[in-house]
């Protein structure tokens, strides 16, 4: 991960969590040499806004251009990013030492999802801009492992410890909308959950070396003439109400619309879908590079890689980041302990110690006049070459 001008990385190299403001200059660092304090920096100037430090290790931190929400091990706080300022802080919650939260980006819905039960899938969806609950989703039977939103904060995506079943919510019903089924042959761990900007493809990576592609459309009567596979599809359909709901629910969960198969098994994998010359795209993120896969949307199959990029390069190469396309920072997992204070703040002059701004809003209305990344704009950074290298 790379900060240009950035003081807090030059001095600090080991950071753990990076998480940047829309295509702001504001980004959210969490070092390994200070794990429990997270800088609020201005990379482009190389300046520090304010930093804040907490009772135990920082797991990940979320934001959108209303809300900062700090997830620790048994505790959350939501800041007002504006200025800062501790607006609530939920206290024992269940453990969650994956910091396991999502939050919503959308302007209208800023929804918070986070783990509702150490042994159990429940997810707790909580309104991080009115500070209320909203409900509880039982989502799994086993512990949740990955939860993400959609781009307009109306649906929750969520996959459990077994990472076998991907479910996706509706967040006003609580409603399951849709049931895929990853494999059944091994267990996994789901490293990360995706929604495409138009909600028509949700995509699933994990430890092992295939990233799944799921197509998020309900099912419909067939219109056109009758076949072979729809006849047995009737056919399974008729006899599944008269197996085990266990065999019943298999038979009814749909498989992998895509995939993509990655060189290496084993490692933490980050992926998501996003435009580029108007065609979707799977970008996936490992062992220093940025892997970039065309996707078939009336197809589907085997995604083909087009693009590879190295995100690490010698200080006078370019550089690219995984978090300059839109794809989410990688996050490790840090053990907590100690007790659950307020968080301490410190910061440049015109920062108070309480968490308020002295002097009017801390953060300049023109950082927040930016819209997402736009992958689609040919002018939008960073370019992307199709062409063979």
């Amino acid at each position: 991960m790379y900060l240009s001008k950035s003081r807090d990385t030059q001095e600090s190299p080991d950071v753990y969590i990076a998480e940047r403001l829309f295509s702001s200059s504001l980004m959210m660092v969490v070092s390994r040499t200070t794990p429990f304090r997270m800088n609020m920096d201005h990379f482009k100037k190389g300046t520090e806004i304010c930093n804040y430090s907490y009772s135990s290790n920082i797991l990940a931190v979320k934001l959108n251009r209303q809300r900062l929400v700090i997830c620790l091990e048994e505790a959350l706080y939501i800041h007002n990013i504006k200025d800062m300022k501790i607006l609530k802080s939920v206290f024992n919650t269940a453990p969650n030492p994956k910091g396991l939260c999502a939050l919503s980006v959308n302007h209208s819905n800023y929804y918070l999802a986070y783990p509702g039960s150490f042994t159990a899938g429940e997810i707790t969806l909580y309104d991080a801009m009115n500070l209320s609950m909203v409900t509880m989703i039982s989502a799994h039977a086993s512990p949740v492992a990955a939860i993400s939103f959609n781009s307009s904060g109306t649906n929750l995506a969520s996959a459990s410890e077994k990472g076998t079943v991907i479910r996706v919510f509706s967040v006003l019903e609580g409603v399951k909308l849709f049931e895929f089924r990853r494999g059944m042959k091994r267990y996994v761990s789901i490293s990360s959950l995706s929604f495409s900007a138009y909600r028509q493809f949700l995509c699933a990576s994990s430890n092992t070396e295939t990233v799944h592609i799921f197509k998020l459309e309900p099912h419909s009567p067939s219109k056109e003439s009758p076949s072979w596979s729809s006849y047995m599809e009737k056919m399974f359909s008729a006899a599944s109400t008269y197996l085990p709901s266990q065999v019943s629910d298999i038979m009814h969960q749909d498989r992998a619309f895509a995939t993509v198969r990655l060189s290496m098994s084993g490692l933490k994998k980050i992926s998501a879908l996003a435009i580029f010359q108007k065609v979707p795209h799977l970008v996936a993120s490992l062992d220093g590079h940025l892997y970039i896969y065309s996707l078939d949307p009336q197809e589907g199959g085997h995604c083909r890689l087009v693009k590879k990029h190295r995100l690490f390069e010698s200080d006078n190469e370019n550089r690219v980041s995984d978090l300059e396309v839109g794809s989410p920072s990688y996050a490790s997992t840090v053990a907590t302990t100690s007790s659950l204070d307020s968080p301490s703040s410190s910061s440049l002059t015109g920062y108070s110690e309480d968490g308020g701004a002295n002097k009017g809003e801390l953060i300049p209305e023109h950082e927040f006049a930016d819209g997402p990344v736009r992958l689609d704009d040919g002018q939008e950074f960073p370019p992307v070459n199709f062409q063979n290298t």
